[in-house]
């Protein structure tokens, strides 16, 4: 069994920035892929950002792409989610998972997730 952390959330303003982070108590060939999403109450969760073991393939969602950069420590079997220039509309509680793909709706399906962490961005 593989545990996900999450870290790093909080209260900024817009054009703010926050990190978070994500520790994984182990790699596992299925987890191999790490992943943030998000999600607002009453909508669905949202792929934000996926990055493979080797840390060189990445995908992100058309609305994070030049501001938000995901990176990962595989010596540390952590993932982080640099977020820059933030925007009201990326309030959302933040998720990590993990799974053996980096594509959102296998990634969305695994069984790999964190307690989520809050990221709030006032205008």
């Amino acid at each position: 069994q593989v545990q996900l952390m999450e870290s790093g959330g909080g209260s900024v303003q817009a054009g703010g920035s926050l990190r978070l982070s994500c520790a994984a108590s182990r790699s596992t060939y299925d987890t191999s892929c790490m992943g943030w999403f998000r999600q607002v109450p009453g909508k669905e969760r949202e792929g934000v950002a996926s990055i493979y073991a080797s840390g060189v393939s990445t995908i992100y969602v058309d609305s994070v792409k030049g501001r938000f950069t995901i990176s990962r420590d595989n010596a540390k079997n952590t993932m982080y989610l640099q977020m820059n220039s933030l925007k009201p509309e990326d309030t959302a509680t933040y998720y990590c998972a993990a799974a053996w793909s980096c594509q959102f709706g296998i990634l969305s399906r695994s069984t790999y997730w964190g307690q989520g962490t809050q990221v709030t961005v006032s205008s």
